[in-house]
This record gives structure tokens, C-alpha cells and sequence, in this order.
């Protein structure tokens, strides 16, 4: 007889808020690496807005122990494969989302990035590190952390927190499970023997849950145990369907596929608001699109650039790797270079080879290009608010937030029609000229004559009268990307998830042994 288990939904029984619990392995502004710290630093504040009782829980880096003091401390616990007494610090999000630290000094106390050491090589011990936090999360989920607190619903996201979902399986009064889908090219793998050293129930290690070819796969188990599934943008939720975009694990998503959902990611209009912005030296809105060159002018001068106030600036910000298209931007820069009066601005970091091709780029053509290596918040403010057009030309993109980003500084943004680009950016064609819906030029094929040929357009149609590309600016700018459409979706599909809870993928599994 298979296992079975009772989601309890506290707001049904007493008309409390709904509580949910959420989970990432980064949040903006405490510590951030990609557009998941994005989500997870503004989705819950949406998600509050609508009256929902949400506390977010982070592994207690210093940057974010830094960033949100000040901390106390509400607990300490034990979890099964880690010796020392982990600490369970509180604090507040935004100065209002109440926040847990999981304060492991050994597995978190460490400069920099979270997943990779100075070199860029993975933490040897990251299966250890995000497995005792998905405990610790675990933890607090069922109350054994005793915070008096006990949420409806835990929504994970990405595979640092996918074992939360299999963890919480077998408890029969167990809170529902959501589990948020990012990238799905990072899956979190391990071999047998750091699973068994992990300590997780062998029935664990079955094709049905955790096992992957041979390895420990951390978001399989998001994937197969969670109530519901959810990816970034609608249409990576189809891509990962297919064997192009599943990375192996297309099966298991097509058999999850009736709960499987995607949700658009939002941006935060009061940070990315270019009639407020604090990072950028002038202030413009859709009434006072005739001021953004002064942001153009102000970013020439920062970066070194001949100050020319009728240039054409192209901007990207990103991570300098392959999905990102960086390499294609790499191969149409010699045209760009031909075309009189562009400039390109870069800000990035990622593969040193590519770094390597752009600092030469700068180098060679100091007059065009601008290289900035790293990752600064505020520039990358200040680029979108000075750039013409954007270049995002990602072989892949389950969501993407800079083109959205883009909009709404009126950057006009150049995308492959692909995962969330497919979804947010409007092609500059003909007919959707005519029914005022255009916001950007998009191309179907990842490669440079592609590329080039959507860059020619975007040329071309900015030697058109000047209104022409102020209203396509402006239209993209009118857009409405804010988190309060997503936090409505997220709202249906908890509900769905608590009222109608996924079987136990291995209940038979365990059953027999």
C-alpha cells in the first residue's frame, strides 16, 4: 500500500493568511550572482502585497549577514550528515519580509561567490553545503526548528534548494511544495559516493527520484517530488519539453507535464524606474524621452568614449558565457566597427577567453568599445539608461531580465526569439508596426548572420525620422513587466498545489523495501 500524507492548509482552517515559506541559495540585495537573487529579492515582497504571510530563508553567507543586520539569533538545530550545531539567524527583508539565516560557518563562511572558489572551480564540498541547508529548510518547514511558525506551502527554486521538495515527501503532515525552475542547465550532480556520503534514504538512489545516469541529481529532486513545477517564462516551459532544452530530463517533465507550469518573471518598478533612478545622472520618463541622450553623454564620458551625443550605443550586460551569446556579439563587432558612429558598452563576467577577446576589442578600437569587467549594480543601471539598444542574443533564456530591464529605459532590445525573449519582445515588422505593438527586433537562429542581420535593421530603422524610434522606445517603455502579475499567477498555483497534493514518486518504491 503506497505511502500517503496530509497537506495542511492553515488559512483554510482559520482564515489566516497564507503562509509560504521561501527558499533560494540568493536574494537581491544580500548576496547575488543572476537573476534568481532578482526573484527571490522581490517576488515575496510581491507576494505580501497580496496579503500572504512570507518569510524567505538564505544561507547565511557573510555578504547577507553583512547586509541585514541586524541579526538575532531564534534557534539552533541539528541535521542528520553535518557534526556542528547549525544556527538559524532572523532578520527582515526590505525591512519587512521576515528573514532566516542558516548560519553554518564551515559551509558558508567564504569570501566571494557562493558556488565557486576564487578560481572559479565549484566548492568541492557544495553536495554537503546546499544538502544540510535543504535540512535546515526541511527543518523549518515541519517546525522542528519550533519558530512557532509552520508555512502551507515551501516554494523552492533552482537545485541548491531541490532536495527540499524529497526531503519533505514522506512527512504526512507535511507543508505543499512548489519548486521554480531557473536554468535547467545547472542540475546540481554527484557521484554515488558523495550521495551515500550525504546520508539521504537509499530508496533515493531509483531513476523515480534522485538518481541521474549514474549520478545524484539535486534538481531532480524539485522536478520529481514537488506538487507543482514551475519555470520563468511560458515558453521555456515548452523548450524544456523537448530534447533540445531537458538536458536529459525532457522524460520526466513531459510525465509532469499536467502540473508543470511557466510563469513570467516581473522586475521591480521601483527599483528599474528611469523617472527615479538614484544610479543614473538624468531622470526620464515616456513625457521626457528627449532627456535619455544626456545619459548617453554622462556614460561617454565615464567609460573613456567620445562624447557624441548622435551616437548609436549598443549595451550588454550579462554573464560573458556561450548561452549568453557573448561570442556572436564577438563575431558581428567588425561590422559594427564598419557602420559609422556606433559604440558598444559591455559589462560582464564569465569565461576568460571571452573576457580575454573583449579587453582586446577595447583595445583595439578604444574609440568604439568599452569593456568592463565584473559586475557593478549601479553601471549596469547607467547603461541601460544610456544605451540605444540592447544586445541580448542568448541561444537560450528561461526568463531573462535584462530585456525587460531594457524596456523600460527605452534600450530598444535585439533578442533571439527564444524562452522568455520570445515572450516579452515584440518584433519590429511591418504589421506589428501598424498595430503599435512593436517593442524590439528579434531573429530565430543563434548564430552571427543572424545576429547581423537584426543589428542592420535596427540601423536602418534608426536612420529613419528620429520619431520613429522614439515611439518604438517609448512603446517598449509603456510595457507592464511588474511582479504583481506574477504574484497573481504564483497565488493559483499555490492554492492548486495545497488543494490538490502529487503522490509520493516512490511510495511503492519504499513500500517494498
Amino acid at each position: 500500500m503506497p505511502l500517503s500524507f496530509k497537506v495542511v492548509n492553515m488559512s483554510s482552517h482559520n482564515n489566516a493568511p497564507l503562509k509560504i515559506l521561501f527558499t533560494a541559495s540568493e536574494a537581491h540585495p544580500l548576496i547575488k550572482t543572476g537573476g534568481l537573487a532578482d526573484v527571490a529579492g522581490s517576488l515575496p515582497i510581491a507576494l505580501s502585497n497580496f496579503g500572504l504571510d512570507v518569510r524567505l530563508v538564505l544561507p547565511a553567507y557573510p555578504d547577507a549577514i553583512q547586509r541585514s543586520a541586524p541579526l538575532q539569533e531564534v534557534t539552533s538545530i541539528r541535521v542528520p550528515g553535518f557534526t556542528e550545531t547549525i544556527r538559524i539567524l532572523e532578520g527582515r527583508l526590505a525591512g519587512r519580509i521576515p528573514l532566516y539565516l542558516v548560519d553554518a560557518p564551515s559551509l558558508f563562511n567564504r569570501p566571494g561567490n557562493p558556488y565557486t572558489d576564487a578560481s572559479g572551480k565549484n566548492w568541492s564540498d557544495n553536495g554537503l553545503r546546499f544538502i544540510s541547508f535543504c535540512r535546515a529548510v526541511a527543518s523549518i518547514a515541519l517546525n522542528h526548528a519550533e519558530l512557532g511558525w509552520r508555512p502551507d506551502l515551501v516554494h523552492c527554486n533552482d537545485w541548491q534548494t531541490g532536495l527540499v521538495p524529497a526531503l519533505l515527501s514522506s512527512e504526512w503532515n507535511r507543508p505543499a511544495t512548489l519548486f521554480t525552475i531557473h536554468n535547467l542547465a545547472y542540475q546540481g550532480l554527484y557521484d554515488e559516493e558523495t550521495f551515500q556520503s550525504l546520508r539521504l534514504p537509499p530508496e533515493f538512489w531509483n531513476p523515480a527520484a534522485l538518481e541521474f545516469h549514474g549520478h545524484c541529481s539535486f534538481i531532480k529532486g524539485g522536478l520529481a517530488f514537488a506538487d507543482w513545477v514551475t519555470t520563468v517564462s511560458p515558453t521555456y516551459a515548452l523548450e524544456i519539453l523537448t530534447k533540445a532544452f531537458g538536458y536529459g530530463l525532457e522524460g520526466l517533465l513531459q510525465h509532469r507535464a499536467s502540473r508543470l507550469k511557466g510563469v513570467l518573471n516581473g522586475i521591480d518598478y521601483a527599483i528599474w524606474n528611469p523617472a527615479s533612478d538614484p544610479a543614473i545622472p538624468q531622470h526620464f520618463d515616456t513625457n521626457s524621452f528627449n532627456l535619455k541622450y544626456i545619459n548617453k553623454v554622462r556614460l561617454q564620458q565615464e567609460l573613456g568614449l567620445p562624447v557624441k551625443e548622435g551616437a548609436f550605443l549598443f549595451g550588454h550586460i550579462g554573464r560573458l558565457v556561450e548561452q549568453k551569446g557573448v561570442d556572436l556579439i564577438l563575431d558581428v563587432l567588425p561590422g559594427l566597427i564598419r557602420t559609422p558612429n556606433t559604440q558598444l558598452v559591455i559589462l560582464g563576467s564569465g569565461s576568460p577567453e571571452l573576457e580575454k577577446a573583449l579587453h582586446q576589442a577595447s583595445k583595439q578600437h578604444p574609440d568604439r568599445v568599452a569593456v568592463f569587467i565584473g559586475y557593478d549594480e549601479q553601471l549596469a543601471h547607467r547603461i541601460e539608461a544610456a544605451s540605444d539598444c540592447f544586445l541580448m542574443p542568448s541561444r537560450f533564456e528561461p526568463c531573462g531580465l535584462n530585456q525587460l530591464y531594457s524596456l523600460r529605459y527605452g534600450a530598444v532590445p535585439i533578442v533571439h526569439r527564444t524562452g522568455g525573449l520570445n515572450d516579452t519582445v515584440i518584433d519590429v515588422s511591418p504589421r506589428n508596426l501598424l498595430d503599435g505593438i512593436a517593442t524590439g527586433f528579434t531573429f530565430d537562429t543563434p548564430d552571427k548572420n543572424s545576429l547581423w542581420r537584426a543589428v542592420e535593421r535596427a540601423i536602418q530603422f534608426k536612420n529613419r525620422p528620429g520619431v520613429w524610434w522614439d515611439n518604438l522606445a517609448i512603446n517598449g517603455m509603456k510595457q507592464n513587466f511588474s511582479w504583481d502579475t506574477s504574484a497573481r499567477h504564483y497565488l493559483d498555483i499555490y492554492q492548486e498545489a495545497i488543494d490538490s497534493p502529487a503522490p509520493n514518486p516512490i511510495a511503492d518504491i519504499t513500500e517494498r523495501i
